[in-house]
């Protein structure tokens, strides 16, 4: 029987519940690759590895806690709409936060991608705060030792 590794909280993911009008915020890690030439005129590649915060509203949420789980995420960025869909459990993505929480009547926030941003704050007025919430902040309770 093969060992599987993965750099990924399986547990932790699942356990963050994230459904369709919840405000995240998603940190994925980007590996740039350049090539060129040095000084010595020979080939060489260089990686650059960063982090890319994406926060937005989650808009769908589709196959749940699945192997297969994906998620997408819509932000205004300079006064256009961007959309992203996340898996789940990729890799690349380093961590998932829940910010805000809304209260929604729908499984699918679709209508939304037609709205004014100030109808959609109006929306989703009836949202509660939660506490931040991430796969790191959920091992760690998990963690933490219990008084029995």
């Amino acid at each position: 029987m093969r060992k599987v590794i993965t750099p990924v909280n399986i547990e932790g993911r699942a356990k963050l519940g994230i459904r369709a009008g919840d405000t995240v915020r998603v940190v994925q890690n980007i590996i740039e690759i350049k090539k060129g030439r040095g000084t010595d005129k020979k080939e060489k590649t260089i990686k650059n590895a960063r982090k890319q915060t994406f926060e937005g509203l989650v808009l769908s949420v589709k196959h749940g806690t699945e192997a297969g789980g994906m998620f997408t995420v819509r932000a205004i960025l300079s006064g256009v709409g961007v959309e992203k869909t996340f898996p789940l459990y990729s890799p690349v993505i380093d961590s998932i936060e829940i910010v805000k929480r809304s209260r929604v009547r729908r499984a699918k926030l679709y209508f939304i991608r037609e709205k004014a941003t100030k109808a959609v704050r109006r929306q989703l007025r009836n949202s509660r705060m939660v506490h931040l919430m991430s796969d790191e902040t959920i091992a760690e309770v998990e963690s933490a030792p219990t008084s029995e």
